[in-house]
């Protein structure tokens, strides 16, 4: 029972120190998993026994017999269900040529190149070095995104990391699923009819079964057979079914089941995916905090020794200075992307969580078969994963420098709220060339935002999803638009260190437009306006316009003008390099003008007598 609650105690604590560090949470699992099991038995222990044992001894053990890696099984099948929800094919179609070269181009040459390698450098077999090389493919966004948060970087340069991190995942475990169901069949090392008979009923079982239940259990969700608060718990008890009964029709079919399953599902238009998802979210952060102390406290210093050498110290470096850099230049070739973007993304390439839980569980299986070499699959597989881990999370932000893609000021903005106005206010700027981002938890104002050519998404502010989004790497100002004024206070509470770097802002609300002395700084654009009168504005004259300044007077006479006129807003000061100044109406003046500026204004057009500075 102690240990029980101590790998949930430690796995949940190694969790909140990630995140207090903004490391990867696979980092700080590992090294506690060692610390309590092959370091403590080795070093530690009076006795010489682990702290933790996840296999029943005799005397001691989580465990017992067969029992760790039906929990290891079981686990792994639900991270990567998740990992397929997560898989949607309009994005392959549509997230550009890099990302698609990467999850195809750039998996084959990881596949072939890093087999090669631990072929001739571990002289393994072929199939052990084939599914060695298939385990090390996947990146993940867990591994990802920690890295990356706090690392400025244009949003098409973290894009291709993100998606290239979020769809590689279950594509590579789909890719170490096949090679080990073709090790398992063929465990002889001799290819027979059998094996080949063999291993085409695990790919159709593992498809059809995850097709098929995928489409059932939809039905019964969408006819609301089943009743809304048993839906996450229904959908788990599904997909271990599915996992269960795949394996029993076909050996070693359960894994490649779930992945297909989760694929289907994650590509159907249905209300329920986002609850889904979040609930699998949840419970893959409690199992992978149990998951990996268990594995890494079950490996044996016996095995760490077996790795304890040059070979090991050459295979992870081919691995990281070669074939990630050709896999990237070649599935960048003629792309927009620069020499320095192409050196950056061939640098950060971390191995994640289910290349080392998959190990665990693929090598316990072949050694207990007897497959020669399989002992070294999960050392080597956890030593790759955490040096590439550990290199990354320690010099991505150094070496993004040094190659020049890390942004000195973050020039991107948020907008919280998609309503007329700050769909207005987001077109214009996007018009100019800035990055812009809409979020709104109304779906319909989304799709209107979209349907402009805006990048806007549908979230909860109260979320951590903002703060995980490593596409808004770029974002520096942020814009709190929306008719809510606690969660207008809320944003610029919550996201002003990391997003409003250079200015975080808020429309007023109705009490502080009526009290004229109290001014809030972050006030935005007027203090005569709030959310009604803005979108008021927007919806009678929803036009963006600009005219040209000449002098400090003419700049305040507009202004007077417009605190009188409640049919025009101003908005921003637009320098003749195009820089924008946002206007606070928490101080209206400006410094002097600086060569050719335009006061931007939504509303309606301004009289000659204001345009022309001549009267």
């Amino acid at each position: 029972m102690v240990e029980l609650a101590g790998i949930i105690i430690l796995g949940i604590l190694a969790q909140w120190l990630a995140w207090k560090l903004k490391i990867p949470a696979i980092l700080p699992l590992i090294l506690i998993g060692l610390l309590v099991g092959p370091i403590a038995a080795e070093f530690l222990s009076s006795d010489g026994e682990k702290w933790i044992e996840p296999i029943w001894n005799g005397k001691k053990g989580l465990f017992a017999g067969d029992g760790l890696f039906y929990f290891v099984s079981l686990a792994i099948s639900i991270i990567l269900f998740e990992g397929g929800l997560t898989l949607k094919i309009s994005e392959i179609k549509n997230i550009g040529p890099v990302i698609t070269k990467l999850i195809t181009v750039g998996t084959l040459v990881t596949f072939f190149g890093a087999a090669i390698v631990a072929h001739f450098v571990f002289e393994f077999s072929w199939e052990i070095s084939f599914l060695f090389s298939a385990l090390i493919i996947v990146t993940g966004p867990t591994v990802i995104t920690p890295i990356l948060r706090n690392i400025p970087l244009k949003k098409d340069l973290s894009a291709v990391l993100k998606w290239e991190g979020i769809l590689i995942d279950p594509i590579g475990a789909l890719v170490a699923v096949l090679v080990f169901e073709f090790i398992s069949v063929d465990a002889g090392g001799e290819f027979t009819k059998t094996a080949f008979i063999e291993f085409g009923k695990i790919v159709l079982f593992g498809t059809t079964f995850g097709f098929t239940f995928a489409h059932a259990l939809n039905f019964l969700i969408s006819r609301k057979l089943i009743p809304h608060y048993l839906l996450n718990v229904f959908a788990l008890a599904a997909v271990l079914g599915v996992f269960v009964l795949s394996d029993a029709f076909a050996h070693e079919s359960g894994l490649l089941a779930v992945v297909v399953m989760g694929m289907v599902l994650g590509n159907m238009k249905s209300s329920y995916l986002k609850e889904l998802l979040y609930f699998k979210e949840s419970l893959s952060v409690l199992l992978i905090s149990i998951l990996f102390i268990v594995l890494a406290a079950n490996i044996n210093m016996s095995e760490l020794y077996l790795i304890y050498n040059w070979k090991t110290a050459i295979l992870i470096g081919l691995v990281i200075i070669l074939i990630r850099p050709i896999g990237v230049f070649l599935s960048t070739f003629n792309s927009a992307l620069r020499l320095n973007d192409k050196l950056f993304i061939s640098w950060v390439g971390p191995r994640g969580i289910v290349a080392a839980g998959i190990a665990s569980l693929f090598g316990s299986k072949l050694v207990a078969k007897g497959v020669e070499g399989a002992e070294y699959i999960t050392p080597l597989v956890f030593a790759v994963v955490l040096s590439t881990v550990l290199l990354n999370a320690t010099t991505a932000r150094f070496f993004a420098k040094v190659v020049g893609v890390f942004l000195k000021k973050s020039e991107g903005i948020l907008i919280i709220g998609a309503s007329k106005f700050p769909r207005l206010v987001g077109e214009y700027l996007n018009n100019n060339n800035r990055h812009v981002v809409l979020i709104d938890s109304n779906q319909s104002n989304i799709k209107e935002a979209q349907s402009l050519g805006l990048e806007a998404f549908s979230t909860n502010i109260y979320s951590d999803t903002l703060t995980d989004n490593i596409e808004l790497s770029d974002v520096g100002y942020l814009l709190a638009l929306t008719g809510n004024t606690d969660i207008n206070k809320f944003a610029i509470n919550k996201f002003q260190k990391q997003f409003g770097e250079n200015g975080a802002f808020r429309l007023i609300s109705s009490e502080e437009m009526k009290d004229p002395k109290n001014k809030p700084e972050q006030g935005l654009f007027s203090h005569i306006d709030d959310f009604a009168s803005v979108n008021k504005v927007a919806e009678n004259f929803p036009q963006i316009l600009e005219v040209d300044l000449k002098d400090q007077d003419h700049y305040h006479k507009i202004i007077d003008y417009t605190n009188d006129n409640k049919n025009s807003i101003p908005l921003f000061l637009k320098g003749e390099d195009g820089d924008l100044q946002i206007i606070s109406s928490h101080n209206k003046e400006i410094s002097e003008l600086n060569g050719s500026m335009q006061l931007v204004y939504i509303g309606e057009p301004l009289n000659d007598s204001l345009i022309n500075t001549n009267e």
